[in-house]
């Protein structure tokens, strides 16, 4: 009978390796996906600046037709849809990673803004909002007498 020599941390790679994979097989990753509505969520960035609220979002193959985007006095919601290419192949995937599906989110703004004088714009993927503060929200400054 052989010996063999004892790794304590073997059980625990093996372990981490296998957590890894059935993590990668359920959020879409692997063969097992869920796929559907909720896959795709598009990054975000909100800045604040002296007149407005502007909010930008990676939104790659998404066209301007499956975009809507809603605003209230405190809130940015985007709905969209990244639709699959019709064209099917017998394709062996080695890498999966494009999500495709319906998606929504939310942003919570940080002060009021004026909703109706919203615009937006999309190009390269990057959809831009740009959104006018409310009167109330706009920062005033007074100077100091001495």
């Amino acid at each position: 009978m052989a010996l063999i020599r004892w790794e304590p941390s073997e059980g625990l790679t093996s372990l981490r390796r296998e957590m890894d994979h059935l993590l990668e097989d359920f959020f879409g990753k692997g063969p097992f996906h869920l796929g559907g509505a909720g896959t795709f969520s598009p990054s975000v960035e909100v800045a604040d600046t002296k007149d407005a609220v502007v909010v930008k979002a990676q939104v790659p193959g998404v066209s301007q037709d499956q975009l809507q985007v809603s605003i209230t006095n405190d809130t940015v919601t985007l709905k969209g849809d990244m639709k699959e290419e019709d064209k099917k192949e017998e394709k062996d995937y080695y890498r999966r990673e494009i999500r495709y599906g319906a998606f929504t989110r939310t942003i919570p703004l940080p002060v009021a803004v004026q909703s109706e004088k919203a615009t937006a714009t999309l190009k390269d993927g990057v959809l831009e909002i740009s959104i006018p503060k409310s009167e109330q929200a706009k920062v005033t400054t007074i100077p100091i007498q001495t």
